[in-house]
């Protein structure tokens, strides 16, 4: 029985140093391979690029990902899967046999989580039942770059499972203690002058999968006991407004429940999910990391997992069964019941108003007493809208008795209009602005409605200043 495995570095190169299956080394044609000194069960598989790492960001995260299935009929188990480790947000992957099989072993994991009898390939595969069992990882080591020689890293594993521990043998390896000093969290590993380092035994408790079982996972309404692809949810924010991560999958799992049949003809589950003989209840958890979800829908999240709380915002959720390794995800949109949520801020642009302005309603209806008089700077929404057949700005972030405002768009962006006759350019009804002359057919924005000047006539603003410049509006 062949048990492949595949390393994942996050870092310039990886060393793979978990043999697999009874084979020679198979890596790429133009990967070199090199020995590493102390370790001769060990390959160095370079994967190219450099990756300095940063003083401050030194923790590797080491989460296998191993999947077991069991033995049906003449089909012997097999075990496959991968180890990443993350660093400085970078990651690589090699494939790989090894010669020694001793560097990777499967033990049947006893009740209290240690090492029971050892599965031996190739006989003991077939005996490999839907149980759980403990995957030994000897010789895990890795290769960061020689331009990071003589660093200290980190070694922990974001999965609680995960057991990390020293094969003994690299002096540079050093173990991390909690803060009672009570328990090992993980390594510290110096690295030596070809930034390498080896020696980390890699414990993974995995349970084989029973290929024979079909049955897919469902959920479930709690309540009246429906089946739903997709859920609600309502939390409530604390004083400040806000919510926790830690508070949203309580909220789900009191609504809702997973389930996969165990025994019958129904395939589907679609069983009585009630019926605790019949159904196997399996554990809700987020789809994907919950605060990275947060983060595309626009929520910031801080470092103890705080955020304002929206109206709304969705998270998916997932289930997983450990019996065939079938899975299932459920949409679900939460209602933040008391969420005092402000309005998002809307981009606005600084726009002139060349002309007194009255402020409208959506539905081009005057609102409030006041106005904006003319050459005062207002922040608008770039785009304009159209109300009645007219067109408006909106004023960004700003309401009048709770309705969002506008200003008429001839106001600050002005109308072209077109000479029907030439005229003069005139600063007062008695005096000229200056001696231009503009001619038949000429465009000319003005601004605004027109102003009767104390002769009775009629004049427009021209020119996107403050200089007095008017033209009859006879002339248009």
């Amino acid at each position: 029985m062949k048990k492949n495995l595949r390393i994942v570095s996050a870092a310039a190169a990886l060393l793979a140093v978990a043999p697999i299956a009874a084979s020679t080394v198979t890596v790429n044609a133009d990967v070199p391979s090199t020995q590493v000194p102390g370790n001769t069960n060990s390959q160095q598989i370079s994967l190219g690029g450099n990756v300095q790492i940063p003083n401050n960001d030194t923790v590797v995260d080491v989460t296998p990902s191993l999947t077991m299935t069991a033995a049906n009929g003449n089909i012997p188990g097999s075990l496959t899967g991968s180890i990443s480790a993350t660093l400085a947000g970078k990651s690589f992957t090699a494939n790989l046999r090894s010669q020694d099989q001793n560097n990777v072993k499967v033990y049947v994991r006893q009740s209290n989580g240690s090492n029971g009898t050892e599965v031996v390939s190739p006989n003991g595969w077939n005996s490999v039942t839907n149980k759980m069992y403990n995957v030994v990882i000897n010789n895990v080591g890795f290769n960061f770059g020689s331009e990071n020689a003589g660093k200290t890293i980190t070694f922990k594993s974001s999965n609680k499972n995960v057991i990390l521990a020293s094969n003994g043998d690299n002096p540079n390896l050093t173990p991390v203690y909690n803060d009672a000093h009570t328990q090992i969290i993980g390594y510290n590993a110096k690295l030596d002058q070809n930034g390498t380092t080896y020696g980390l035994k890699v414990t993974v408790p995995v349970t084989a999968f029973d290929t024979a079982n079909t049955n897919n996972v469902l959920f479930y309404n709690i309540a009246d006991g429906t089946q739903v692809t997709s859920g609600n949810a309502m939390v409530l924010a604390n004083a400040q407004d806000k919510l926790n991560v830690n508070s949203l999958l309580p909220a789900v799992n009191s609504n809702y429940t997973a389930v996969q049949l165990v025994n019958g003809q129904n395939e589907n589950g679609n069983g009585n999910w009630s019926t605790a003989s019949a159904i196997n209840r399996l554990n809700i958890e987020a789809a994907s990391n919950i605060k990275d979800q947060l983060t595309a829908e626009g929520v910031k999240v801080d470092a103890n997992g705080f955020f304002d709380a929206p109206r709304s915002f969705k998270l998916n959720v997932k289930a997983t069964s450990k019996i065939n390794g079938k899975s299932a995800e459920l949409p679900v949109t939460f209602t933040v019941a008391n969420s005092q949520e402000k309005p998002a801020q809307e981009n606005g642009v600084d726009k002139t108003i060349m002309h007194n302005a009255y402020y409208y309603d959506k539905d081009g209806q005057r609102v409030g007493k006041g106005k904006i008089t003319r050459y005062e700077t207002v922040s608008v929404v770039e785009k304009t809208v159209s109300i009645n057949g007219k067109t408006y700005y909106k004023l960004a972030n700003t309401t009048i008795d709770g309705k969002d405002v506008y200003v008429n768009a001839d106001n600050i962006s002005g109308t072209p209009r077109t000479l029907k006759h030439n005229a003069y350019v005139y600063a007062t009804s008695k005096k000229r602005a200056n001696k231009q002359v503009l001619k038949k057919g000429d465009t000319v924005t003005t601004y605004g409605d027109a102003y009767t000047f104390k002769n009775g006539k009629k004049y427009y603003k021209i020119g996107d200043d403050k200089a007095k410049t008017y033209v009859k509006a006879s002339n248009f």
